[in-house]
């Protein structure tokens, strides 16, 4: 995901709802956040779908990083040698 650009990549719900098809497109195009907000404060975030996605994935790839380094640390490991055993078990069951 690209980086929001604060000067470009803000804007208060009034501008959003009257230009809604335009900040879309724009959103796509640019594979920026666009940052939403009301009464001044930060209140949404719209994402394109694609970008969405990837940040979900990333996600969802740092969590089985840090369970596997916590089994690691935890010593819940098999050797090589002992995880093809227990696979090769299971598929000949």
């Amino acid at each position: 995901m690209k980086r929001i650009q604060l000067d470009k990549d803000i804007k208060p719900l009034t501008e959003f709802r009257s230009n809604v098809t335009a900040f879309l497109k724009k959103v796509k195009e640019t594979r920026r956040p666009l940052v939403i907000t009301q009464h001044g404060k930060s209140s949404a975030v719209i994402l394109d779908v694609a970008e969405y996605e990837a940040l979900i994935e990333k996600i969802e790839l740092l969590e089985d990083i840090a369970r596997a380094e916590k089994q690691i640390k935890e010593g819940s490991v098999y050797t090589h040698r002992k995880a093809k055993e227990k696979v090769l078990e299971k598929i000949s069951r």
